[in-house]
């Protein structure tokens, strides 16, 4: 506004002083932007709170992501032979037959020997990448490592419960059960 208009305004005002309580029609274009303004800026707020918690909740779904493939790799790497294990595992069985067998014969001894170590030896392989026999002897049964095949009568009250004969050894690969333990279970 240029000083001759507000002359001109300050004169009607001192005139009229019903005209100063009246606004002018700038003074309400004035107050409805500025009511305007509150609501813009409010939805851009709100706007702007949405698209911050989208993009929080994106990163989070992302890491779990990243964190689940990694883990889910390290298993895969860690548990990459079990096939192989498992199909390995009759072989050792029969290896084990053999050894048992061959003890007998008195004939046998230095082919006995050069088995045992070979058997040794291919033990000593299996173990160094992560296989384990289940110890039964003993033991309380248990269903994690023991399949139960038959229920035997104890020969002592304290054996009840207890693992009495294994028919088949079982096998561990990194703490992972891959083939359960057949026993005779004291009943």
């Amino acid at each position: 506004m240029s000083t001759t208009e507000n002359n001109t305004q300050e004169k009607e005002t001192i005139n009229n002083p019903e005209a100063a309580c009246e606004p002018t029609i700038e003074q309400e274009n004035n107050q409805q932007e500025s009511l305007e303004q509150p609501d813009e800026l409010a939805e851009a707020n709100a706007k702007i709170a949405e698209l911050n918690d989208k993009y929080l909740r994106q990163i989070a779904e992302f890491d779990n992501y990243r964190k689940r493939t990694m883990k889910e790799k390290a298993e895969l790497i860690k548990n990459g032979g079990e096939r192989v294990m498992e199909a390995i595992l009759p072989i050792l069985d029969d290896f084990e037959r053999a050894l048992a067998n061959m003890s007998k014969d008195q004939n046998a001894k230095e082919i006995l020997t050069g088995i045992e170590l070979i058997y040794n030896k291919f033990v000593a392989v299996l173990k160094s990448n992560g296989l384990q026999k289940i110890e039964t002897e003993g033991q309380n049964f248990d269903t994690d490592y023991h399949e139960a095949i038959a229920m035997v009568p104890a020969p002592a009250p304290e054996l009840k419960g207890k693992v009495l004969d294994c028919v088949q050894t079982g096998y561990m690969l990194n703490d992972k059960v891959i083939r359960h333990a057949k026993v005779a279970v004291g009943e």
